[in-house]
């Protein structure tokens, strides 16, 4: 088959994974015997379109899984999509146009997993359209039987163990979602908000309410007035001397009339606002905290619609924004408002929609994470984090924590918890993992309970997402439907995933495995950045803010360029969406075709047989064996780079590699030698070029997947026996082709090529210009760079098209010093 002349990617990438579907390159076989690398692929969440931010995470991602593929391993490959819970419930609540609870539950189910399909059939065909050499047999998704299944045992074997807990109790909730989150769904934002400085009046112990003359003024200064009616206690600090002769008083909060006691609370910081600061139920964890430690009474003010309750008082039923209107007009006018002032607050948000969160007492399911800090600690320290800095990330978030997490959301779209409940006897009663997957809201529960009433209560909350994928090695492993091969899978290879989500994806990954099995979930996690807009932004799939869709770059610049840029970024850092960089990844696309087709020219395929371990011809010049040693020292590199994660420093040495030494140099040097050398000197440079080319396209292969695919076919493949190169063996350095000596001439070679192209530039000359005569002299005493240079006279004529190549034993002052010991004059 003759090598085409152009290369069209557009035409190529769909042929070729047409080609690897047909011929089930990527699909895991459990009977093979090589040992298995297994991917803990991250499923990405259907809360929208997917932006060019995933294409950077994941094609780093994919790059890695080819890399091990072709170091031997049988590569196990899932994908998954994370289509449950509340990402996907506000996806489709807004692409519907109506609230959950307007649908009613199980017409809003059914909604959600008609859409999340039709979704998912895009992200796949994005994933395939890049090139993923995924086994799409093993796709799954969250909300399916296995994952559904998986993730409700691990409900029960962690209540056995006494490791999940109800409680009521004050927990971070959503107004706008209207449900508990938890701690790792919670973002700090900073903004700008106001003090208000409200005077209490306060009463000396042992004077009546009505004595005037022992009551005085208390002025505390809050950004809440609206939690007025919630107010408990009022603390200063121990320290405080204005408020000393006010410890263990009391006062009366304005416009409601109650009575609190002043308390005094190493917390308070006497420099903020007043220095005295009112206790509501609740404001914040700091509230929580003083709630717990001094015993005070609760006052439940906002319902879980953020509205405030008969505890208001006259504020009943209003919203908080309404509330805070109200309360601030009725201060001013009661002359209770003394002073009104900016000041700067960090406010916790829900990630999920940007609301600032509310805490309420409400009914929970946690998992015990605050009890198990150190052993946690102790299995993040066993996996080996890339970048290693991320590790220090989940340290400090386990070291940080505060809450238990919190699993249950009052939500309809997510797992189901496998429980009932006996309002007799106050029992709960659990599923049979016989039963699961189940919905208690439509099964029965498997017996009565012992007090023998058979009305119980299903529980009607869902679990949280991450409860789910928290269990994601043993869903993509296939753990409750086959075990044996779950024992060959697990602990998995690799966990790649973004930073965004080392609090929650990696950490609650890490509790479930050390909870269920005393182990680590993956020997490696591959931490990725994010890809930004081009002004730096975050892109969010929930908000649809993309500057550019994905499959737009693919069709503008091809998949293999959209890759290249991808995995120009280290692992962990952000980076911009940059099209020169993609523009330049088509042009090292077509440049590898270009120097292809030059090979191809030559028949070489006839002269070599392409294999990297075949013997070297006897007759090879100082230049192919210089090549040839700086190939397998690249070798060397590129692989410990892939090894370490860092493709994206694999993959410049290699390009640097291919541009700068392999093109630009190389290929002119031995231009002569192919076409009028004699066949020992063209045999020498046709072995050097069919090594090199097909160890290039190798270390490219994770990276670039098509053109080399391409390329190999065209030049390798039958010399190979057929096959793929994305299934062939990865170049390995051959220690007997490091050659020193020749990597010397080598670089005299590249200094005197470069003086030369240098000269003919300052001169005006084209590069084929004719040159008269190149002296080169060389220090004394250097006979073998001497010799080496001599015998590299042709690549010399070829590259410089000099008529004579003399060399001297001294330097004159006309000449020009290249390197210590080397100088060249040019003559015309």
């Amino acid at each position: 088959m003759g090598f085409p002349k152009r290369y069209d990617p557009s035409e190529a990438e769909p042929r070729w994974q047409t080609n690897w579907s047909e011929q089930r390159l990527y699909e895991f076989d459990p009977a093979d015997p090589r040992p298995i690398f297994a991917i803990d692929t991250p499923p990405p969440t259907v809360s929208g379109e997917l932006h060019i931010g995933h294409v950077y995470s994941y094609v780093q991602a994919e790059a890695m899984a080819r890399f091990w593929r072709m170091q031997g391993y049988n590569v196990y490959y899932p994908f998954g999509f994370d289509d449950n819970g509340l990402p996907t419930e506000r996806f489709v609540e807004k692409r519907l146009g109506v609230r959950a609870r307007e649908l009613g539950r199980e017409r809003f189910i059914e909604h959600c997993l008609a859409i999340s399909r039709e979704v998912e059939q895009r992200f796949e065909q994005l994933w395939k359209r890049l090139g993923f050499s995924v086994d799409w047999r093993l796709c799954y998704s969250t909300i399916d039987p296995r994952a559904r299944r998986t993730a409700q045992w691990s409900f029960l074997d962690l209540y056995r163990k006494g490791l999940v807990y109800r409680a009521q109790s004050p927990n971070p909730w959503c107004i706008e979602c209207q449900t508990a989150i938890a701690q790792a769904e919670m973002d700090d934002v900073e903004r700008n908000t106001t003090f208000y400085t409200i005077a209490f009046a306060t009463q000396q112990t042992g004077s009546a309410p009505s004595d005037s003359a022992a009551a005085q003024t208390l002025l505390i200064a809050t950004t809440r007035p609206e939690l007025l009616p919630a107010c408990v206690a009022v603390f200063v600090h121990p320290e405080d001397r204005r408020y000393s002769h006010l410890h263990g008083q009391t006062a009366t909060v304005s416009l409601l009339g109650r009575q609190v006691p002043i308390l005094i609370d190493a917390a308070v910081d006497p420099a903020k606002g007043t220095g005295a600061v009112m206790c509501c139920t609740f404001g914040d964890a700091t509230d929580v905290a003083w709630w717990q430690a001094h015993q005070l009474p609760l006052i439940p003010l906002l319902t879980r619609q953020g509205r405030l309750s008969s505890d208001g008082g006259p504020y009943a039923g209003l919203t908080l924004t309404a509330a805070r209107q109200r309360i601030i007009a009725d201060l001013r006018d009661a002359d209770l408002l003394h002073n009104i002032s900016a000041t700067a607050q960090t406010v916790r948000v829900h990630e999920r929609c940007g609301t600032p969160l509310e805490i309420l007492e409400t009914q929970q399911w946690f998992i015990r994470v605050l009890d198990a800090k150190e052993a946690l600690l102790k299995a993040g320290r066993r996996i080996a984090w890339h970048p290693a800095y991320m590790q220090t990330r989940y340290e400090h978030w386990v070291a940080n924590l505060k809450w238990d997490w919190c699993i249950s959301r009052q939500r309809y779209y997510g797992v189901p918890f496998p429980v009932w409940y006996c309002d007799q006897c106050g029992a709960t009663l659990l599923a049979d993992e016989a039963q699961l997957p189940l919905d208690p809201t439509t099964a029965a529960s498997p017996r009565p309970c012992c007090c023998g009433n058979a009305n119980l209560r299903p529980e009607e909350d869902v679990m949280d997402t991450w409860a789910t994928s928290s269990v994601s090695p043993q869903i993509a492993a296939q753990w409750l439907d086959d075990p044996a091969l779950y024992a060959r899978l697990f602990p998995m290879h690799l966990r790649p995933q973004a930073h965004d989500i080392v609090r929650t994806w990696a950490f609650y990954t890490i509790v479930k495995s050390h909870y269920h099995f005393g182990a680590i979930p993956w020997q490696t996690v591959m931490i990725s950045g994010h890809g930004l807009a081009p002004d730096g932004s975050s892109i969010h799939k929930s908000k649809g803010n993309s500057p550019i869709a994905p499959m737009a770059l693919i069709e503008r610049y091809s998949a293999d360029a959209t890759r290249y840029w991808a995995c120009s970024g280290s692992t962990g850092a952000d980076q911009s969406i940059n099209e020169a960089t993609m523009k330049q990844g088509t042009r090292l696309v077509n440049k590898l075709w270009n120097a292809a087709r030059f090979i191809a020219g030559i028949a070489l395929a006839e002269a070599s047989s392409g294999r990297a371990g075949a013997f070297p011809p006897p007759d090879l010049l100082p230049s192919d064996r210089a090549l040839l040693s700086w190939l397998q020292r690249l070798i060397e590199q590129a692989t410990g780079r892939f090894a370490a994660y860092e493709y994206a420093a694999a993959c410049d040495a290699t390009e640097r590699f291919f541009w700068g030494m392999f093109c630009d140099n190389y290929l002119e040097w031995v231009k002569n030698r192919l076409y009028e050398g004699s066949a020992a000197e063209c045999q020498a440079a046709q072995w050097a070029l069919a090594q090199t080319m097909l160890a290039v396209l190798k270390l490219f292969a994770p990276i670039l997947p098509h053109i080399t695919a391409e390329i190999y076919h065209h030049l390798f493949a039958a010399q190979a026996g057929g096959g793929s190169i994305h299934t062939a063996r990865w170049p390995q350095p051959n220690p007997a082709l490091i050659d020193p000596a020749a990597e010397q001439a080598g670089t005299a070679l590249l200094a005197l090529t470069g003086a030369v192209r240098r000269y003919k530039s300052a001169h005006s000359l084209s590069l084929g210009a004719t040159l008269t005569r190149l002296t080169i002299a060389i220090e004394a005493g250097n006979d073998i760079l001497r010799m080496l240079l001599e015998q590299s006279g042709a690549d010399l004529r070829s590259v410089s098209r000099a008529g004579e190549i003399a060399f001297v034993a001294e330097e004159g002052d006309d000449f020009e010093e290249l390197q210590s010991g080397l100088w060249l004059k040019v003559e015309r």
